[in-house]
């Protein structure tokens, strides 16, 4: 199954059953934050998925009174697993980046909190792979540094207490390994305990994959939520199923209207759902949190996306948000904390590493590289090219977008603005003292002279996956347009694999410093 649209409300497509081709129907309006991004919170008691916009995949949630608190999968980016808060479950903001210390790719993360501390486990793709935790005592930090659990051979830790007291680890493939007492460490060995739900096998996925467990009690037993299918590949692929036990050591019965949520047909507007958690919201309503695609928008990564549950008559629950595509009755009982998410804009007042900022694949000494003096923030030069400069990166989820900043160079040094999806795969534009030199396909290609010498201002405009620049030397009083467009619809992971996104970002190479003032982003 292949999608022939790509980027506009009217193209066509092909259906799941290859039988015809549907137009893709518009969208509800969303309301828009900061820099204009768009936001779920409607403000007239509906919200419109996504509930966090852009590469916010594999969401862990806790509930903690009356705060709400969510982590996900943050990969080759530093400082990562970040912590957001909400009272609303609509509107939230950045706490803390918990990790600083670069252990790998760090892939689906559990958040809980267990007698008065708070715990974060996932796992990292590193040499060797393994499994983390890192705790604290207050949710602001500080946080440990991450204590290696071991557990090569599995992912997406979920942790859980059984009816006696004791912490388990529920693990990728069906499987569980018992927690010490103080949670950072595993008593015993990994055991099996769990054949998950398996679909037909003429359905289009990517491979049976059964990860991402999820625990939660709710009256006489415990759900155990897991993904299968596989996370990208064919749309249709990724889907939640479910299985319930009245203890958790066991036997599992699968539920008998899996899957739970699967996406059906290319004509939805959200791809591959998956990944799920269930929690109570607060005035007793019950919700799921999972990831999806954006349909046609790959690009984007996996959001995160809210869907209500209805508890069942024969115990088991329904997700009642459908396709997702049109607004759903916002939750109730909550108190609004703040505003939506954080702006992209930066004058570089601070150094915000971490709630605004990541480095990709950062060394030990990344951080060094960074700060902040008069409204400017200096980066020294790493490498080359974006492809070995451990960019500083967004993360945005709009269709389209555009952002602009004014950049001085150092003699020596090569710096500009990127549209990133990692070392092998990105688009964006640079320059030295005498030349510009154009990225294109995680390449450096052509290099045409230009008259601004070490500093200008330079703008990216990415409106659905069409790439313009534009360059001053005036301040902005005059744009003149970059002879070299691009088009990136297929800078992701299914051509890559990685699971990310197309991040907008900076970057600065070479043996000098790279200075940057009045980093401005606009949703289009």
């Amino acid at each position: 199954m292949t999608a022939l649209g790509a980027g506009s409300p009217a193209s066509s497509r092909v259906t799941s059953s290859g039988a015809g081709i549907d137009p893709a129907p518009a969208s509800p309006a969303y309301r828009r934050g900061f820099d204009g991004q768009r936001i779920a919170d409607l403000g007239d008691g509906r919200f419109l998925n996504p509930l966090m916009a852009g590469d916010h995949p594999d969401p862990s949630i806790m509930r903690d009174g009356k705060d709400y608190y969510m982590t996900f999968s943050t990969f080759d980016s530093y400082p990562g697993l970040v912590v957001w808060h909400s009272r609303d479950l609509l509107n939230w903001q950045p706490v803390i980046a918990t990790l600083t210390r670069n252990v790998g790719s760090v892939w689906a993360p559990d958040i809980c909190k267990h007698g008065g501390r708070y715990f974060i486990y996932f796992p990292a793709e590193a040499s060797p792979n393994a499994n983390y935790v890192i705790w604290a005592d207050r949710i602001e930090g500080p946080w440990s540094d991450p204590i290696d659990l071991g557990l090569p051979d599995h992912i997406d830790p979920g942790h859980a207490v059984g009816e006696d007291g004791l912490r388990w680890l529920f693990l990728s493939g069906g499987d569980r390994i018992r927690l010490s007492e103080d949670g950072l460490s595993t008593v015993g060995k990994v055991e099996h305990v769990y054949d998950p739900w398996h679909y037909p096998e003429d359905w289009d996925v990517e491979g049976f994959s059964p990860e991402g467990p999820k625990i939660v009690r709710h009256g006489a037993y415990y759900y155990l939520i897991t993904a299968v299918g596989g996370t990208a590949g064919p749309p249709t692929g990724h889907m939640v199923i479910a299985a319930r036990s009245k203890s958790i050591h066991g036997p599992w019965e699968n539920c008998p209207r899996n899957p739970i949520v699967r996406t059906k047909d290319l004509a939805e507007k959200w791809w591959s759902r998956g990944h799920a958690t269930l929690f109570e919201g607060p005035d007793g309503s019950w919700w799921s949190l999972y990831h999806g695609y954006e349909r046609d928008f790959w690009t984007l990564g996996r959001q995160t996306l809210l869907d209500p549950v209805t508890w069942t008559d024969d115990g088991w629950f329904r997700m009642e948000g459908g396709d997702l595509s049109q607004p759903i009755a916002a939750p109730k009982g909550g108190s609004k904390s703040g505003s939506h998410g954080i702006a992209l804009s930066d004058n570089f007042s601070t150094l915000e590493l971490g709630r605004r900022w990541n480095f990709f694949k950062p060394g030990p000494d990344e951080k060094a590289r960074a700060r902040v003096a008069d409204k400017c923030l200096h980066l020294a030069g790493r490498g080359t090219a974006p492809v070995d400069s451990s960019p500083l990166l967004l993360i945005a989820g709009d269709q389209a977008y555009e952002f602009h900043c004014d950049i001085e160079i150092d003699p020596g040094t090569t710096a500009g603005l990127v549209l990133f999806y990692d070392h092998q795969l990105y688009a964006g534009l640079g320059f030295d003292e005498a030349k510009f030199v154009t990225h294109q396909y995680g390449m450096e290609r052509g290099r045409p002279v230009h008259s601004h010498g070490r500093r200008m201002l330079m703008r990216v405009r990415i409106d659905h996956h069409i790439v313009s620049y534009h360059t001053s030397g005036d301040g902005g009083r005059t744009w003149k347009r970059f002879d070299r467009g691009m088009e990136v619809s297929g800078y992701h992971h299914n051509v890559r694999g990685g699971f990310l996104m197309l991040r907008p970002g900076l970057y600065a190479a070479g043996t000098g410093e790279a200075r940057f003032r009045n980093f401005t982003f606009r949703a289009l």
